[in-house]
C-alpha cells in the first residue's frame, strides 16, 4: 500500500518525507487555503521534495475551464496529478486529460456506481471518501471494498483506489486489509501510526532495567 500525505503544509512534508514512508502529497482547495500560499507557488515545491504524484485540484466547475485550470496545473511539474470532481463535467475533463497523457484523481466518490464512471473515464486515482460517508451513518469502507471487487473483474480497468478521508488508524488498517492501492493520510493520523500504549510501557521497562545495569553500550 502506498501513503500520501493529505496537506499543502510544506515544513510537515518535509519532515514526513524523511521519514521514508511517504509516496506522494494530496492537496485540495481547502488545504491550499489553510497554507496561505498561492497554489502554484505550493505545489512547486511540494512537487520538489516528493518524487511521486502530487495531486492539485481544479476549482472550475465547467468542462473548459476544468480543462484550462488542469493543464496550467500540469505543467507546474511532471509529478503533478490533476484531481477533478465527480461530476459529469468533471469525468469529461478526465477523459480528455488522460488522452492528453496526464494523470487524473476523480475525487469526492461516494458511491460504486460514481467508481465505475471515473474507471471508464481513464481515471488514474479514484478517491472514495471514507470518512464522509460515515458521517452521514454509512459506512465508508464499505464502499472501498465494493470498488475493488468491481475493478478487480475488469482487467481493463487501471484505475488506482486511493482511500480518502481517513480519520483514523483504523481506517488505514481496513483499506490496507481490503487491498486499497493508496491511503492518503492526514499528518495527525500518520504520526498516530506509531503509537501503541505497550510499546511505550515496554521501553520504559527495558531501560530501566538497563539503567540498574550500570553499564553503557559505547562510552560517552
Amino acid at each position: 500500500m502506498k501513503f500520501f500525505v493529505d496537506t499543502a503544509d510544506v515544513a510537515e512534508i518535509r519532515s514526513l518525507v524523511e521519514t521514508g514512508f511517504i509516496d506522494g502529497v494530496t492537496t485540495n482547495p481547502s488545504l491550499i487555503a489553510q497554507s496561505g500560499r498561492r497554489i502554484e507557488e505550493a505545489i512547486a515545491e511540494i512537487c520538489s521534495l516528493v518524487s511521486g504524484p502530487v495531486s492539485a485540484e481544479v476549482t472550475a466547475t465547467d468542462l473548459n475551464g476544468m480543462l484550462k485550470e488542469g493543464r496550467y496545473l500540469a505543467k507546474i511539474a511532471s509529478n503533478v496529478v490533476v484531481k477533478v470532481p465527480l461530476t459529469p463535467e468533471g469525468l469529461k475533463a478526465c477523459r480528455a486529460l488522460t488522452q492528453e497523457g496526464t494523470l487524473v484523481n476523480v475525487t469526492l466518490c461516494f458511491s460504486a456506481a460514481q467508481a465505475i464512471l471515473a474507471a471508464k473515464a481513464g481515471a488514474s486515482f479514484i478517491s472514495p471518501f471514507i470518512g464522509r460517508l460515515d458521517d452521514v451513518g454509512e459506512t465508508g469502507m464499505d464502499l472501498i471494498h465494493q470498488i475493488i471487487q468491481i475493478y478487480s473483474n475488469y482487467p481493463d480497468f487501471h484505475t488506482q483506489v486511493l482511500a480518502a478521508s481517513i480519520r483514523s488508524p483504523l481506517h488505514v488498517i481496513e483499506a490496507a486489509r481490503m487491498g486499497a492501492d493508496v491511503a492518503t493520510i492526514p499528518p495527525k493520523i500518520l504520526h498516530q501510526l506509531y503509537k501503541h500504549p505497550l510499546t511505550d510501557k515496554g521501553l520504559l521497562d527495558f531501560l530501566d532495567d538497563w539503567q540498574k545495569t550500570g553499564q553503557q553500550i559505547i562510552a560517552i
